[in-house]
């Protein structure tokens, strides 16, 4: 009876007190009413992924090269385009340029620059402020092409005869020596300035002030050499020289007098803020017209003026549609990319169903399922968007160390890249979730 009685207290089964038996039920029935956290589903998510690294990084290689390639892409555009613009802005603000040219000769309208239309008294007329009250400062200049020789070295360069006013209205400094100056400009002098990548040329142990430089066969003195400006075409005073306005009229370039007064190439003029460069276009318009008695609504005009507004707005506009085209054809391999995942997904659906009918026949609900597997394309298209960031910001980098082209990183373009590259994985992942999560627990404990 002894032996009896230890036994069945041995075998006893233990008492849970009420209270905490309570505390159980209402567990299970919150999770069966709030199915498994969020935390715990990803946790599920990213174990998964762990299990079969080759397979993950092989699924995210298409989101990384198409984010790299929109991340490199952009910031090569934006790059280019600042580039651009301080190369247009290195010459100047608010600037209206004066051409000869649109003549009109027997019915026939002629091109920007094919008539020596432009004369000295058409800069004084332009100078007037009581005529032109928007304009403050008014360059004429006479440009051409000549070869330039020094010792042994030559080059060949564009060839500005400006007056002192120029370095003003052209925002041009100097790295050495002096400019122009209005007695060079009187006395027809054979000095002459170079921009800083003719002076490399010329000189390149340096030492170019006061040397001798040969245009056309005739001898100047290098006076000055101009700070870069650190652009490259759209005239950039780098690859140039300047000399006396008179000295290229009359002796380098054989410029001929019209009315008693010489022509120019072009009048450069300098609208007094951003706010008036309309206002300013519009004077000298009429003030042209009114000096060679033209008809005032345009129609007869021999000349034309080049608004560097409008040329920034639509260089600013046509680099913008480049780089959104460029990024728009590299955006496709993150397309391509998401239905990579889509389909390495779908091949897991069917690996895992007897996993996933495990579980939902332990409880796990419809939305918990779907759920994890979107946390699954969610992490794949993550981890490529970020492993992608870094390789387009590698590649931006070496384009700008290597001196080609100048990029621009900015975050905008990052997340901009990033949150493609997410949204992409949601919507593939869309599919393989809803199929994961319909499947029958029963058919799925089945399945072989």
């Amino acid at each position: 009876m002894n032996t009896h009685s230890s036994v069945m207290k041995r075998v006893a089964p233990v008492a849970i007190p009420m209270n905490e038996a309570e505390r159980l039920d209402a567990e299970v029935d919150a999770l069966m009413d709030g199915g498994i956290g969020w935390m715990e589903t990803l946790g599920f998510a990213l174990t998964t992924l762990r299990t079969n690294p080759l397979r993950t990084l092989l699924t995210t290689l298409g989101v990384l090269i198409g984010v790299a390639a929109v991340v490199a892409l952009l910031s090569i555009g934006r790059g280019a385009q600042n580039s651009i613009t301080a190369s247009i802005t290195s010459n100047g603000a608010n600037l209206l340029t004066v051409r000869a040219g649109a003549s009109s000769s027997g019915g026939v309208r002629g091109a920007v620059g094919d008539s020596s239309s432009l004369t000295m008294s058409d800069a004084e007329a332009l100078a007037d402020s009581s005529r032109n009250p928007d304009i403050a400062q008014v360059s004429p200049e006479y440009s051409g092409n000549a070869q330039l020789v020094a010792g042994s070295n030559n080059v060949n360069a564009r060839v500005t005869g400006a007056s002192a006013i120029y370095a003003s209205v052209h925002n041009s400094t100097l790295a050495e020596g002096g400019f122009i100056s209005a007695d060079d400009v009187s006395t027809t002098a054979k000095v002459i300035v170079l921009g800083s990548n003719v002076s490399a040329t010329l000189f390149p142990d340096g030492g170019a002030l006061g040397q001798t430089v040969r245009v056309t066969g005739q001898q100047f003195t290098v006076v000055g050499v101009l700070a870069s400006s650190g652009g490259s075409g759209f005239g950039s005073s780098d690859d140039g020289v300047i000399v006396p306005l008179s000295t290229a009229q009359r002796i380098l370039f054989g410029a001929h007098s019209v009315g008693g007064s010489w022509t120019v190439s072009t009048i450069v003029t300098q609208a007094s803020s951003a706010a008036v460069v309309d206002a300013a276009q519009a004077e000298v318009e009429t003030t042209m017209r009114e000096e060679h008695s033209l008809a005032l609504d345009g129609s007869a005009d021999n000349f034309s003026v080049i608004n560097q507004a409008t040329i920034l707005a639509t260089v600013t506009q046509t680099t913008q549609m480049l780089t959104m085209f460029l990024a728009a054809i590299a955006a496709i391999s993150l397309l391509v990319g998401g239905i990579g995942i889509m389909n390495i997904m779908l091949v897991s659906v069917r690996e895992r169903t007897r996993e996933i009918g495990l579980r939902k026949a332990l409880g796990a609900r419809e939305g918990d399922i779907m759920r994890q597997f979107l946390f699954e394309s969610l992490a794949l298209s993550g981890v490529g968007g970020l492993a992608g960031l870094a390789l387009g910001s590698a590649i931006a980098l070496a384009v700008n160390l290597s001196g080609l082209l100048t990029t621009t990183l900015s975050w905008d373009v990052a997340l901009l890249a990033f949150g493609f590259a997410l949204a992409v994985g949601l919507f593939f992942g869309i599919a393989p979730a809803r199929s994961a999560a319909r499947l029958d627990p029963i058919v799925a404990l089945r399945y072989e």
